[in-house]
């Protein structure tokens, strides 16, 4: 089982977070472990706790990392199948409850779920509407498309896939469905291009790219779950922890810079002669701007062109 996926930004990444050789380190979004391979090669006796709640790159590090996990000595790694809202929960079962040296996040979807059709994400392949990165959860795009109001439908296309005609699709979907479900990708790729003008669908991208967006982060509640998890791996940072983030959309990266920015500035109120511990930032931005891909990274991996790197360190 191969899970084919090249990791962006990945020296910088891992580098940012200053390794230690006997650190207790946080993958949330594990994959196909790249970014992973390249921290326990840092380590000498330390701990990678990696996260992901698609049971296939779960399934698929036990196969690429068997040697690693059966082993005791050296670096170890541990695997958790949960997504990464739930760090704090998962790191007390393990045994560990103070603290850790550094979290990174590789936000987005992976390689292999767009390219396994059967997942339904892509509108590349014809497949049953899905999108589900963990296969336990309930709601599916199926779901979502085809029992959500039309001004719901409309508010999300707009809100996480910033689509203009999210109103035309919206009412488009509404109209097909009331004839018969709408099952498949190729079949709301179909009602897309009928509610997208033709003047629209004959420049630009794939018309139906921010609609399957929308939909997959509006499954997954990636942003809901972004903003907790961020808030949760920064109070379980040790100081001197360093945390690195990833991103590939502007809203992503906005609740990152958000987040940071909360915690790495103090609103001092105006007369008070010095400033509490109380109210003294818990953060320091590594880097002010983020860090983007090298030229060279922009010519061998497509993917990188949109990813942006924030590194904060813990006070």
């Amino acid at each position: 089982m191969k899970f084919k996926h090249t990791s962006v930004l990945l020296h910088e990444t891992i580098n940012e977070l200053k390794p230690k050789n006997d650190g207790l380190y946080v993958d949330a979004t594990f994959g196909g472990g790249g970014h992973a391979k390249y921290l326990l090669s840092k380590l000498d006796r330390g701990t990678l706790i990696g996260f992901d709640q698609d049971q296939y790159a779960i399934d698929s590090a036990k196969l690429n990392f068997a040697n690693l996990l059966a082993s005791k000595t050296g670096p170890q790694l541990k695997l958790v199948h949960d997504n990464f809202s739930h760090l704090n929960v998962n790191l007390v079962k393990l045994g560990y409850q103070d603290g850790i040296d550094g979290i990174y996040y590789d936000l987005g979807v992976s390689s292999p779920q767009f390219d396994q059709a059967e997942r339904g994400f892509s509108y590349r392949f014809d497949a049953r509407l899905d999108m589900r990165m963990d296969q336990r959860q309930s709601l599916d795009a199926y779901q979502l498309v085809n029992e959500t109001s039309q001004k719901d439908l409309a508010n999300i296309l707009y809100k996480y896939g910033n689509e203009k005609f999210s109103r035309q699709i919206a009412h488009k979907i509404i109209e097909s469905r009331q004839k018969k479900p709408i099952e498949t990708t190729f079949e709301l790729v179909e009602i897309i291009k009928e509610a997208i003008p033709a003047y629209v669908r004959r420049s630009g991208g794939h018309p139906a790219k921010k609609t399957f967006q929308a939909l997959r982060v509006a499954v997954n509640h990636e942003l809901e779950v972004l903003n907790e998890s961020l808030k949760e791996a920064i109070d379980l940072l040790k100081p001197g922890g360093r945390i690195s983030v990833i991103t590939f959309q502007s809203d992503e990266d906005r609740i990152v810079k958000s987040i940071f920015k909360k915690y790495s500035e103090v609103e001092v109120p105006r007369g008070m002669p010095m400033i509490p511990d109380t109210l003294k930032a818990r953060m320091r931005l590594v880097n002010r701007k983020p860090i983007v891909a090298s030229d060279e990274e922009l010519k061998n991996n497509n993917r990188s062109h949109s990813a942006k790197l924030r590194v904060a360190e813990k006070l």
